[in-house]
């Protein structure tokens, strides 16, 4: 029936341990080694991420902190040019409003002087009137 042989036995087994000897050094090791690798890398480049992540949010907020210094800049540069411009033509209305009463009041004074100048040609005449009324009623 069932013979057992001793030798190949031996042989199948010697075979057997050779072929996991040589699988290990071949085939498993290299392959636990790159996984380990692998792993280590990875381990690395979340450690790096973390680290410029970390970084990353330290910039924006420094860049959020140079946007609003910025913008507070240009508010008061902004403000102090509108208050320049403002007392720049507040100055200029107040010339031309002085100007502009020079010459309203050199008019009224003109105005009256030829008031006063048609009342006594006005006056000068009245007596040629009062003949040409004259005239005009006797005709009547």
């Amino acid at each position: 029936m069932l013979d057992i042989h001793l030798p190949l036995m031996l042989f199948v087994l010697a075979l057997f341990l050779t072929l996991l000897v040589l699988l290990n050094n071949m085939l498993f090791q290299p392959l636990v080694k790159f996984m380990d690798d692998r792993d280590n890398s990875i381990a690395k480049d979340l450690e790096a991420a973390k680290g410029l992540s970390g970084n990353s949010d330290e910039l924006n907020a420094k860049a959020d902190e140079n946007i609003s210094n910025a913008k507070t800049e240009a508010a008061a540069i902004r403000q102090k040019a509108i208050d320049d411009e403002k007392t720049l033509a507040a100055s200029k209305v107040e010339t031309k409003q002085g100007e502009l009463n020079k010459e309203y009041e050199n008019f009224v004074e003109k105005l009256t002087s030829e008031k006063e100048n048609l009342k006594n040609a006005l006056l000068s005449q009245m007596p040629l009137f009062k003949e040409s009324l004259k005239a005009k009623f006797s005709k009547l």
